[in-house]
């Protein structure tokens, strides 16, 4: 089953889903009476013709989102190291993680939802060496009207104990009408501090989200030239918001997520009219991240715990 197509009788939006590459869910567009509005940006070769998988749709990135310093850590007294033949690089680092490029499995769908389910073992054995624990990872999307749900399970199927961060990747299409400017859209995150990168790697410090890098309040898309890990996240009753808005088209994006995440990325590919504005779990390099004195945000499953998580993607009229 390589794609799954979902639609919401009542509205009209609908989504496409490659579940044969990483249940990346390239295509979302929200039908506003009549008006639609195609969400995510993907590469036009992407999925059926090729592309890269974390160039295009909503990305999943787990175990680990973003990178790991030269692809090495240590856990529990064992050293890992993720060999380039079997993982993605950025460099000299590895990078997010090992379900985003194989096959999943879809596990229950309607016409409006699906749910797919990736486990390391029994989908990529070849990398289960790679990490300290066997993991499964359950993801459901559903159209509900103009949104986009994602309901997330990460469960721990292994005796051992299983660290891990996740994180999605999500290309927020500008503008949002064909008769806007990009470069006018404005992108708004709730995010008061920033890690200072080098190599993509947190150094160790963090800094005020200032000048340049202030994407509180809203900041032009023409002005953005970002690659950066925010922190210091401010929440609303349900979790962060942050946002794309196309104010001469008078349409936004909004994307909820639950506090569970703390970190979120905000990167503009030089291939999409685009701008990522991705929620994670923990930092960069949070397999190694404590060893500079911050706080790694790993997550840690006993055997047969279960840790949940959601985000929602909503298109609606700009809110003033």
């Amino acid at each position: 089953m390589p794609h799954v197509k979902l639609t919401d009788a009542d509205s009209g939006s609908s989504a496409i889903i490659a579940a044969d590459l990483g249940f990346n869910c390239f295509e979302f567009v929200a039908n506003l009476g009549g008006t639609e509005v195609d969400v995510l940006a993907r590469q036009p070769e992407f999925p059926d013709e090729g592309g890269k998988p974390s160039w295009s749709g909503i990305p999943i990135l787990f175990p680990f989102p973003n990178r790991i310093a030269a692809g090495k850590f240590t856990w529990e007294g064992t050293d890992y190291s993720l060999p380039k033949e079997l993982v993605g690089y950025a460099g000299d680092n590895a990078i997010h993680g090992f379900c985003l490029d194989r096959p999943w499995r879809v596990t229950r769908q309607t016409a409006s939802a699906v749910t797919g389910e990736f486990q390391l073992s029994v989908d990529d054995a070849e990398r289960l060496p790679l990490w300290p624990a066997d993991f499964k990872i359950e993801l459901t999307y559903e159209v509900l009207g103009p949104a986009l749900r994602a309901d997330i399970k990460i469960s721990n199927p292994d005796s051992k104990s299983l660290p891990f961060g996740f994180g999605t990747h999500p290309y927020f299409k500008l503008p949002l009408s064909p008769g806007s400017d990009a470069a006018k859209c404005i992108v708004d995150a709730p995010a008061s501090t920033r890690y200072l990168l080098e190599d993509g790697i947190p150094t160790g410090e963090i800094v005020p989200a200032e000048g340049e890098f202030d994407l509180q309040g809203g900041a032009e898309f023409g002005s953005l030239k970002l690659d950066d890990v925010y922190g210091g996240l401010s929440y609303e009753e349900q979790g962060f918001v942050c946002s794309v808005m196309d104010p001469a088209a008078g349409l936004q994006v909004t994307q909820t997520c639950d506090a569970s995440f703390r970190e979120l990325v905000a990167f503009t590919p030089f291939w999409h009219s685009a701008v990522c504005l991705e929620p994670y779990t923990c930092p960069t390099d949070a397999m190694n991240i404590g060893d500079r004195g911050l706080d790694s945000g790993l997550r840690v499953l006993e055997p047969d715990e279960e840790f949940h998580t959601w985000f929602e993607i909503r298109v609606g009229p700009v809110v003033a």
